[in-house]
């Protein structure tokens, strides 16, 4: 009985636990048990299980808000995009949303509705539309004269698009359209021209010919006839000049190379006795006993001739190759000289042919035929014999330096430095220019070949040499160093190894023509003032000498080995601009300057007993040597 009563009392308590562990858990909970009317829990098992409890409603601090609005802007917003018509906007809208397609869904991988690859344009994808380029330019500019233009895209033809007002005022008529009106008026006037014509006797080939006045007056509206009723007799003083200048410019034009320089008509006159001697030998032609004498060069002391014909300076002087019995001269008078070196000593021969001065003269390899250049910018090709200019070339700009390849099959190559950056490459064959070497950065001054002809240095004012191929437009050695000064003379020693350059800084730099093109700094011949003159600086034939005039009138000459001034010689009153050792007699020197004046130096000449006691000196090497002292005393009072 015990036993039962205290399991009664457990399952009670139990179950009143559970009970309010529901409560407890549907209180936390959204939907709450409800009471009846008599305040009982249905849902309890018991109505003495647990007691009484009052609900309370919950209270908020936040204000409450209406949000009806703004829930249907969203529902609108997210029900379709934005209108593009519309200029207010009531909500915020997101990016997406105003990027959005306006038809059709969104694509996968485009914000715009477009794929990328579709995409032909910046804006999107253009259709191709076959239209003809007349239908295209009628109603382009029919669109930009009415506004209005016909729909391509259209399915009917009658749709238009733009201003519908004027299309209807216009009948709808495009610009190559002619209203009916105007075709009236056209119809008109032709009626009354045939009247005309055939009143009037005209014939009727000179009405079709464009080229009559019976045409022009016939056709008054026409291009040519512009808005004036009659033909134009005489012209104004503006179109007078403009047909002037317009002839002059055409005459240019067709005078070809030769009118690019200026005109001077080519002539030449002889002063010998003689063109040709008892024997049938022109005048060039060298004597036979010119011969060198011996291998070894003396420096000159006294002065032997002077030449006289230039009225104005001598910019540069040639001897005749090989031999040296003529020597050729290019005058700031317009005018070039061949003189005679060894017989009379005067001038045999004037070649005129420029209207400015003369800059630079190059004879051939075998002295027939010689160049010319002058600031009238001709290039010109002479025959020494007859005095004839056999070609003339020019490219309209100056040229300072002319050679012609050294090689006897390439005579007829001409290289010319000009005053526009460039070598000019001619074949005087054809006259054309074959090639152009364009690098300098100023007016090419020198053209030097080495390297057995295949190579040639040039000189610039830009202060630089530069190394080329010959044929080859692309510079293979560039000399450009920060203390070089512009080189306007570059002479060729004669064993070809080395180049001695005038530098306008008062020295002459040699320079290797091996592969490298190096400076050679052990030698460097100065003493002389040649800065803003471009004296001609030259070698003795054996190469042991070095010569070069000066601003001063003097001609210097160094040393080859001990780059040391051996001797200076006054030779000009003013500038000495150019020197020439004689290629035959090794004692002689020719020198020009802007005084107009050729001067020929050279070494006493030696006597015959001076060579005898020479000889017995060498033989009788057991003289004593207060003997060979008054002897050698003797003997030098003999040579002065």
């Amino acid at each position: 009985m015990e036993e039962s009563e205290s399991r009664a009392l457990v399952a009670g308590l139990n179950r009143e636990t559970m009970d309010l562990l529901v409560k407890s858990y549907t209180a936390d909970g959204d939907d709450e048990p409800q009471n009846d009317a008599e305040g009982h829990n249905p849902d309890s098992s018991s109505p003495d299980s647990s007691p009484t409890r009052i609900d309370l409603p919950s209270k908020s601090s936040a204000p409450k808000v209406d949000d009806t609005t703004l829930a249907l802007a969203i529902a609108n917003a997210h029900a379709k995009p934005i209108d593009p018509i519309h200029h207010v906007v009531p909500f915020n809208p997101t990016y997406d949303q105003l990027w959005a397609p306006i038809y059709g869904p969104a694509h996968p991988y485009a914000k715009d509705g477009i794929a990328q690859g579709m995409r032909n344009h910046k804006l999107g994808f253009v259709e191709d539309a076959a239209v003809e380029p007349f239908t295209f330019d009628e109603q382009y500019n029919t669109f930009h004269k009415y506004g209005y233009a016909a729909d391509p895209s259209a399915s009917a033809g009658n749709n238009y698009i733009g201003d519908l007002e004027t299309l209807q005022k216009n009948d709808g008529i495009s610009v190559y359209n002619i209203p009916q009106h105007e075709q009236k008026r056209r119809k008109i006037e032709r009626r009354k021209e045939l009247e005309s014509e055939e009143k009037e006797d005209v014939d009727p080939e000179e009405v079709q010919n464009p080229a009559t006045d019976t045409w022009l007056l016939k056709n008054k509206k026409s291009p040519w006839a512009g808005k004036k009723e009659g033909l134009q007799t005489e012209l104004t003083e503006e179109q007078k000049k403009y047909a002037e200048e317009y002839a002059k410019k055409k005459a240019e034009e067709k005078g070809g190379a030769a009118e690019k320089g200026e005109f001077v008509a080519d002539k030449s006159t002889f002063h010998g006795k003689e063109e040709r001697d008892y024997q049938g030998r022109s005048w060039i032609a060298p004597p036979k006993d010119a011969k060198a004498t011996n291998d070894h060069c003396y420096i000159p002391k006294r002065l032997v001739h002077t030449w006289s014909g230039h009225t104005k300076g001598v910019s540069a002087i040639r001897f005749f190759p090989k031999h040296g019995h003529l020597i050729l001269s290019a005058g700031m008078d317009t005018k070039v000289k061949i003189w005679d070196v060894f017989n009379s000593g005067k001038c045999m021969r004037t070649y005129m042919g420029h209207s400015k001065a003369v800059r630079d003269i190059s004879f051939c390899n075998d002295g027939t035929k010689f160049l010319t250049a002058g600031y009238d910018k001709n290039i010109k090709y002479w025959d020494t014999e007859t005095g004839q200019v056999i070609s003339t070339f020019s490219t309209g700009k100056i040229p300072y330096v002319v050679k012609l390849n050294p090689d006897d099959d390439k005579q007829n190559i001409l290289l010319a430095g000009m005053s526009d950056k460039k070598i000019v490459q001619w074949d005087m064959n054809t006259g054309q220019i074959t090639q152009e070497y364009d690098q300098h950065l100023g007016a090419v001054n020198t053209i030097t070949f080495v390297d057995n002809n295949r190579r040639f240095v040039t000189s610039s004012d830009d202060k630089s040499l530069r190394v080329w191929e010959f044929g080859i437009p692309v510079v293979i050695k560039y000399i450009s160093e920060p203390h070089m000064h512009s080189m306007p003379s570059i002479s060729l020693h004669p064993n070809t190894n080395w180049l001695a350059a005038q530098s306008l800084d008062n020295q002459i730099l040699i320079y290797s023509t091996r592969e490298r093109f190096q400076l050679n700094k052990k030698k460097r011949f100065a003493g002389h003032i040649v800065a803003g003159y471009a004296c001609q600086v030259n070698f003795s034939p054996d190469g042991r000498f070095v010569m070069s005039g000066d601003g001063e009138g003097k001609c210097w000459f160094w040393d080859w080995k001990s780059c040391k001034v051996f001797r200076t010689l006054k030779c000009h009153e003013g500038v000495c601009i150019g020197c020439e050792w004689h290629p035959l007699e090794q004692s002689k020197v020719a020198t020009c300057g802007w005084d107009g004046l050729i001067k020929y130096c050279r070494t006493k000449p030696i006597p015959a007993v001076y060579c005898k006691l020479v000889l017995s000196v060498d033989q009788h090497r057991h003289i004593p040597r207060e003997d060979q002292s008054g002897l050698f005393s003797t003997l030098g009072s003999i040579c002065e």
